[in-house]
């Protein structure tokens, strides 16, 4: 799933808003419950090297607060890593173009509903 389209997911499948409230960051997009307006998910271009891999090119990652057991399970899958700037035990992130549309959708309900 490109970024294009999780954003179109998420805004016509949630009582959602996203908003980009970096200056310094500008691609950086938060997905918010409308009502509450608490974070759900955080989708951002960052440097490889900044999830612990070699390299500098640039990788798109979501992250969505996820169950605790589950995050220790997905770090052991392809496109999953430790939460980027964000709590690790609650948050995971998930690389765009590594992770699976289906699996994607699933952790973003997930995160819906433990905000």
């Amino acid at each position: 799933m490109n970024r294009d389209e999780l954003r179109d997911y998420i805004l016509q499948n949630y009582a959602a808003v996203s908003d980009f409230p970096w200056l310094s960051d500008p691609s950086y997009e938060v997905f918010r419950h409308e009502s509450s307006r608490k974070w759900f998910g955080l989708v951002m271009e960052v440097p490889r090297n900044k999830l612990g891999l070699s390299g500098s090119e640039p990788m798109t990652i979501m992250n969505l607060k996820c169950e605790p057991l589950l995050i220790d399970a997905l770090r052991t899958e392809t496109g999953f890593y430790p939460a980027y700037h964000m709590n690790k035990e609650h948050w995971i992130s998930a690389v765009l173009s590594a992770v699976e549309d289906d699996k994607l959708r699933l952790l973003i309900d997930m995160s819906w509903e433990l905000t």
